[in-house]
């Protein structure tokens, strides 16, 4: 149930609105179906002598303004508060709808109950799944009543509401959420044919514009670049003190551009926000021992994603430790998101772009982190963006299907953080990432994990046996089984890869199992095997293994043969085979 506040100073136009046919022909049978003494006359059903809807509306409008006239109120008098159920609830009776909003007017002190100054108002149905109520906020002894944090209130009683009427329980804000567009910006919307608002288009803008961003000048470049019209508000010092941002094309009735400041976009888009994100800056070089190792023949995409995937998993250790300095991680997890999302392949782009805006509400809290060294994941969000757009296929598709793995990991993780504090809507967010991040992973790794499966099945039957062996001992409680049914392919094939780099598989598994816990894992199959090829170096995608790196250097050894599963180059002299994406087309 979403109670929706505003102000204003004219009863008779709200009732006019509420009793008309609405500015799309929604409402329909428009009634009371509450009011301060259950006796106002009722403009939409008329019965006995009533004159006519418009003459008995006049009279209700009066009837509200009489306090009002007598105590002389001149600024905003008028509390109008729209009342909506979920729609997958049932559909309330007009009863039941009269004691929502007798409740709602006791919650917010303007009618408290059996106080017979309180003020008046009425409650008018003209839809199954709402109401609206309409108060006078002048008092039966001419005063104002003290409504602070009406909005709140009226929140924290529509909670106990649906608790006890059987309704959806939707989780309770803290204050930090994003403005939510206006009906009159939903309907212009509607009207100009935009898939969402400007504002929403906006906040997904600059979001991303910030996004690994090394400093301000750089941020407003961006949003330029973009094609979004940039104002900037200046000091007599020449100094900037706030910006505004509009989209091309938004104009108002007056024919000038719609203006927003980042901080009616989202609390955390105001210049001083924004600022203080900027001046920890990005660091100069993320270096992960793992990252590369030299690798030149990965394409600059992929080693980007790779470097991105240790330190996410960096962040999901410090979320997981319950400090509330791990608040600052998951802005640069919110910056990774998007980087993410603005780069990857057309076949993950919707997905990784939802949980993007989903992990938007779960970067914001209440909780301050106060040592917080954000420049290694905002650089890896950088490096990201500048490696460019990633292809969906060979070893960029790989790093991806990685990348999004540990995300998915780090997703959950936030989530337990943030309900470990009571954060209720930020922990629901970051359970919808995880929902996106759990789709885009699916269409990411398919082909790079059955390649791996069909590198496993191909191994010599004794091999494959003596990997199955160790994974059951080193994973004896997690109820992984070894027959066909449980895909371990991948894993034997990612084993028997790294002992021909030079690993040990017994040692090199037991750390990736201890690197952190896998209870929240989908397939601990899959965490596994990129955890394995990450610290091992060998490539995300086995299509892409004509090399295999010796551990702990950037050298490349020919793969034995004994396996049957890799190929190798002949000679050590042989330069590596082209990539087949910048082969000339055949004639």
């Amino acid at each position: 149930m979403v109670p929706k506040i505003r102000r204003g100073s004219r009863t008779h136009g709200l009732l006019v609105y509420l009793y008309g046919p609405g500015k799309r022909d929604e409402h329909i049978d428009p009634h009371l179906v509450g009011s301060w003494d259950g006796f106002a006359p009722d403009p939409g059903r008329n019965t006995g002598p009533d004159p006519g809807p418009k003459v008995t509306l006049a009279r209700l409008a009066a009837a509200l303004d009489l306090r009002v006239k007598q105590a002389g109120t001149k600024t905003e008098h008028v509390w109008h508060c729209s009342v909506r159920t979920d729609p997958g609830d049932r559909t309330l009776t007009d009863e039941e709808w009269n004691t929502v909003a007798r409740r709602l007017v006791h919650a917010v002190n303007l009618a408290p109950e059996g106080d017979p100054d309180g003020c008046r108002w009425v409650a008018v149905r003209h839809a199954e799944d709402h109401i609206h109520i309409l108060a006078t906020m002048v008092r039966g002894d001419l005063r104002r009543p003290r409504m602070n944090y009406d909005f709140k209130k009226a929140q924290a009683e529509c909670r106990r509401i649906e608790q006890e009427m059987g309704l959806r329980k939707l989780k309770p804000g803290d204050g930090t959420g994003a403005k939510t567009p206006t009906s009159a910006e939903r309907f212009k919307a509607e009207r100009t044919g935009r898939p969402e608002t400007p504002r929403e288009t906006l906040r997904e803008a600059v979001r991303q514009a910030v996004a690994g961003a090394a400093g301000e000048a750089e941020f407003f470049t961006r949003l330029r670049e973009a094609g979004l019209r940039v104002k900037l508000r200046h000091a007599p010092s020449g100094d900037v003190l706030g910006y505004t941002v509009a989209l091309p094309g938004d104009r108002n009735r007056d024919r000038e551009p719609v203006w927003f400041a980042g901080s009616t976009l989202a609390p955390d888009l105001s210049y001083p926000k924004i600022q203080r994100r900027l001046a920890h800056g990005t660091a100069d070089a993320v270096t992960m021992p793992e990252a590369d190792n030299g690798r030149s023949d990965w394409s600059p995409p992929a080693r980007g994603r790779r470097t991105a995937t240790g330190i996410a998993e960096r962040a999901a250790t410090l979320l997981d430790s319950d400090d509330d300095d791990a608040a600052a991680q998951l802005v640069g997890v919110g910056e990774l998101l998007d980087a993410i999302a603005q780069t990857s392949p057309a076949v993950t782009r919707a997905e990784l772009g939802a949980a993007a805006r989903s992990f938007e509400r779960a970067t914001r809290s209440h909780v301050r982190a106060e040592r917080a060294d954000t420049r290694a994941i905002r650089s890896a969000a950088r490096g990201i963006i500048q490696a460019g757009g990633a292809l969906g296929r060979g070893e960029d598709g790989g790093t991806t299907a990685m990348l999004v793995s540990t995300l998915l990991l780090v997703a959950l993780a936030a989530a337990r953080w943030h309900s470990a504090r009571g954060h209720a809507q930020q922990a629901e967010a970051s359970r919808q990432t995880a929902e996106h991040l759990r789709a885009a992973y699916r269409q990411a790794a398919t082909a790079p994990i059955q390649a791996l499966r069909d590198h496993g099945r191909a191994l010599p039957e004794a091999e494959r046996l003596t990997y199955e062996s160790t994974i059951r001992a080193a994973l004896p409680d997690s109820g992984i089984r070894t027959d066909a049914e449980t895909n371990t392919d991948a894993l034997a094939a990612t084993l028997a890869q790294a002992e021909q780099a030079g690993h040990d598989p017994r040692a090199l598994l037991q750390e990736a199992i201890e690197m952190r816990e896998l209870d929240t894992a989908e397939d601990v199959n899959d965490v596994l095997v990129w955890r394995l090829r990450r610290l091992a170096q060998l490539p995300a995608h086995p299509g892409e293994a004509a090399r295999l790196p010796q551990a702990g250097t950037g050298r490349t050894k020919p793969a034995p043969n004994r396996t049957g599963v890799w190929t190798a180059p002949p000679t050590a002299t042989r330069p590596a085979a082209p990539d087949p994406r910048n082969r000339p087309p055949r004639r």
